[in-house]
């Protein structure tokens, strides 16, 4: 089924579809998908009015290209880049050297956010004969032997980067332990909503080891019952083995008798 072509633009299924080029000498193209950014409920990184969402981002494309590319449609205030549709900014980057993410080599989706409202209308009114060119001599995007020797050199640890980080975050770590050593003296004793006393026991390595009383308690009344259940079943058990000897013993005399009167009615009697 063939795309319809509105005053210019091509949509499929909504989307806007805005041919690009990695450069002005390229002779393969590649195609944006453009639409209005809407969700339900409110989104403070990414308002529905003036955000616009673009699916089939190649991998190489930056946010300084995506902003470059839509400047023309209005002002750009900040463009994210995600590896899936979702919600809010980008997650942010804690640590140089230990990331907790790894970046997807695949395509990704885009989202950018303008300062007026028309700017979004005006993007998703982009012609589909005139293609978007990503890499221009100014501005440059890195692909190929380039950007692996890029990434390359990105990789090369600096030590003394390197130990900065490490001791931020071990003073960080530090401080963090003991605001929570002592928030737990300050909890010591003090029953909460539902009775239970927090015990806090500090061992050599600064450790803190937290147990409740009343689960202490609950475990020694649970340990009695099952005691208590085990001696009830003790007490059957004599009491049977002394009622089944006690029928032993009275049949054991029945038998006797028996006997006895067995012998007596066998004696010869002449007379």
């Amino acid at each position: 089924m063939a795309a319809p072509i509105s005053h210019g633009h091509v949509l499929v299924e909504g989307f806007t579809v805005v041919p690009v080029r990695y450069s002005a000498k390229s002779k393969a193209g590649h195609c944006l998908y453009l639409k209005s950014h809407n969700v339900q409920g409110q989104d403070g990184f990414k308002p529905r009015e003036r955000t616009l969402f673009i699916l089939n981002v190649p991998s190489y494309c930056t946010e300084a290209c995506l902003k470059r590319v839509f400047s023309p449609c209005g002002k750009v205030l900040n463009v994210y880049i995600h590896d899936k549709p979702t919600s809010g900014p980008s997650p942010p980057k804690i640590s140089k050297f230990f990331p907790l993410t790894t970046e997807s080599l695949g395509f990704k989706v885009a989202y950018i956010v303008f300062k007026d409202v028309g700017s979004v209308q005006k993007a998703c009114q982009l012609p589909y004969k005139t293609p978007l060119i990503l890499s221009t001599p100014e501005t440059p995007l890195l692909t190929g032997m380039r950007k692996w020797c890029a990434d390359y050199a990105a990789r090369q640890v600096d030590i003394g980067e390197l130990q900065t980080e490490v001791s931020n975050y071990m003073e960080k770590f530090e401080s963090r332990m003991e605001q929570e050593k002592e928030e737990a003296k300050e909890a010591e004793g003090v029953p909460d909503a539902e009775g239970w006393v927090t015990v806090t026991r500090h061992t050599k390595n600064k450790a803190a080891v937290k147990f409740a009383v009343g689960e202490h308690r609950h475990r020694g009344r649970k340990r009695k019952k099952e005691k208590d259940i085990a001696s009830f079943y003790s007490f059957q058990l004599r009491e049977s083995k002394r009622e089944h000897i006690a029928t032993l013993r009275k049949k054991f005399e029945e038998d006797k008798q028996r006997i006895a009167l067995m012998k007596a009615a066998r004696k010869f009697k002449p007379y």
